[in-house]
């Protein structure tokens, strides 16, 4: 065994700045939050010509960038065993996250995108039929026929409002979950967790299969969506244990696909296997696939979160050295009453919602991704309707009125895969060469702009009741900018408070899936008063409303997250 004898008292420089406990108190001496701003620091650096320190840039901030190139020195907290500190051994300790292999970073990070999206595939697989039935409105009661046959003929039930709550039930479970299950991933660590939660998943879907009434159903699918919350949050930390600031844009695109692209294809899919086999396969396809990724991500998954790992190895010292006053570097400095399971757990309960309420950014910008995010299955409400109504479509066909949506979501990530880490090099050079998370945000207005775009095309493009591709191609900037406001923001999240990340993301996660299940209950009305045409013009203006707010962020944000710091 290697052990540093670094001590840790006066060495600020020696903590990796881009760390997700870079800002943790245990670091720095003086027991303030350096806050990501610090993250580059190039006076630190040999003073460098112009083109040397952008071909440094470059490299270091490329979509190319690895562990080997970063920017500045990777400093990691190191065990000091005179000092009674267990960090890790070396700087390349190959048991510290941010040190495994790029292709394993990817495997694991892969894991955990296929389980998220299979999380709103469950979600979109049955209300390919059920939503649109039990949400549309009047105007396009006809869609109504085939989800009775479906779902409320075999269990009888004739209230649209109880059809409704048996699919938004789900994303209710979704926006509690991650209230608990987020600290309770800081205290057992992520692998731990996800894996519980993925079986409690599988088994309520297998439930839901298995259904014997509207009831048990309700009650299966609530149980399921608590189980399938656990990655949305949990993934972020992910990204944030594995990932340095300039590599997580890439990364948070290739997560964010799981998540984004589960909705659009759940209805395609759903759509022809209903029809088929009817919808309890909808819940035996998403049992036998989440049975085959969770047993995967048990056997070939790692536990990626620094505290946890360096908890573990602190209590192997000590019973190897004898040493029971030895501590974890990271926590070190805590008074014992805050380290107990009971605290950290309500502690981390209530971080997410004090992240929403008291952070007007956070809230800010949770308020837009939840209002684009309600968008989304708000159109589930028509789509279904006006393609069996209007074009005569059969209800297994209908799904493929998504690829619209899906185009764009897929556009959308190749850009924002491409353009951020561009974005961010551009933006760190007008900044004397220093990074803040605010950099993240100014594609934000592009992609925004082209969601209202979509509403009023597609909204007078069905009105009207033009060639049924027209309003397909008017889905497709929605899904681009979709992709281009949520990866962004989410990434900004994780950067502004990288050792909270799972809780930031946490509390925005609430308050989207709140939007996702109670928005597209108010459709029918909506709808009914005022038709497709000035009901979807409608939300095109509260979007182009909404369009501001990244620019908000990215103009005053860092001065608000600087000057009123939130204290977790």
């Amino acid at each position: 065994m290697v052990v540093s004898g670094m001590s840790i008292k006066g060495n600020k420089e020696e903590v990796a700045r881009d760390s997700s406990e870079y800002s943790h108190p245990d670091i720095d001496e003086s027991g303030e939050t350096p806050g990501v701003d610090a993250i580059v620091d190039l006076e630190k650096q040999p003073p460098k010509n112009e083109d040397e320190f952008e071909d440094e840039l470059e490299r270091h901030l490329s979509r190319k960038s690895s562990h080997r190139t970063k920017l500045g020195p990777v400093k990691y907290p190191l065990t000091d065993l005179d000092s009674g500190v267990v960090g890790w051994d070396t700087q390349n300790d190959p048991h510290n996250p941010r040190n495994f292999p790029q292709n394993r970073k990817w495997f694991i990070l892969g894991l955990v995108s296929a389980i998220t999206f299979l999380r709103y595939e469950a979600f979109s697989s049955l209300p390919s039929h059920l939503d649109s039935l039990a949400l549309c409105s009047p105007l396009a009661s006809s869609i109504f026929a085939p989800g009775v046959s479906f779902v409320s003929h075999e269990f009888h039930n004739t209230s649209e409002i109880l059809g409704a709550f048996s699919v938004s039930v789900f994303v209710l479970g979704f926006a509690v979950g991650p209230l608990f299950l987020s600290p309770l991933s800081e205290i057992y660590g992520r692998r731990i967790i996800l894996n519980i939660s993925n079986v409690f998943f599988c088994a309520f879907n297998l439930g839901c299969a298995l259904a014997p009434n509207l009831a048990g159903l309700i009650i299966m699918r609530l149980l399921a969506g608590i189980g399938g919350s656990a990655c949305l949050t949990i993934g972020s930390g992910v990204i944030s244990d594995l990932f340095v600031p300039e590599q997580r844009g890439k990364a948070m695109a290739m997560y964010s696909l799981g998540i984004l692209f589960g909705p659009v294809l759940g209805p395609i899919c759903g759509g022809f296997v209903a029809q088929r086999a009817g919808w309890r396969w909808d819940f035996w396809v998403v049992f036998i696939a989440g049975v085959i990724i969770t047993t995967g991500i048990i056997v070939m998954g790692r536990e990626t979160n620094p505290t946890v790992l360096i908890d573990r190895k602190t209590a192997r010292l000590r019973k190897e050295h004898n040493r029971p006053e030895l501590r974890n570097i990271y926590t070190h400095k805590q008074e014992a009453a805050t380290l107990t399971t009971r605290y950290i757990l309500s502690r981390g309960m209530f971080r997410p919602l004090k992240l929403l309420f008291t952070s007007p950014i956070v809230f800010l910008l949770s308020l837009y991704v939840s209002f684009v995010f309600g968008l989304l299955f708000l159109l589930f409400t028509t789509i279904t309707g006006v393609y069996i109504q209007t074009y005569g479509w059969s209800p297994e066909l209908c799904g493929l009125a998504y690829l619209g949506v899906g185009l764009g979501n897929f556009c959308g990530i190749i850009v924002v895969a491409r353009t951020s880490d561009a974005t961010i090099i551009r933006l760190t050079k007008r900044n004397n060469g220093v990074y803040e998370p605010e950099m993240r945000l100014p594609t934000c207005v592009f992609f925004g702009a082209l969601i209202p775009i979509s509403f009023f095309w597609y909204g007078w493009a069905t009105h009207q009741k033009t060639h049924w591709i027209v309003p397909i191609i008017g889905l497709f900037p929605f899904g681009a900018g979709m992709m281009g406001v949520f990866a962004p923001i989410q990434t900004y999240l994780i950067d502004s408070f990288p050792q909270y990340a799972a809780s930031a993301v946490a509390g925005m996660t609430v308050i989207r899936c709140l939007f996702g299940a109670v928005l597209p209950l108010g459709a029918p009305s909506m709808y009914k008063q005022l038709g497709l045409g000035w009901g979807n013009s409608l939300l095109g203006f509260i979007a182009v409303a909404m369009i501001p707010a990244p620019a908000l962020i990215y103009k005053y944000g860092g001065y608000v997250r600087k000057r009123w710091p939130v204290e977790l």
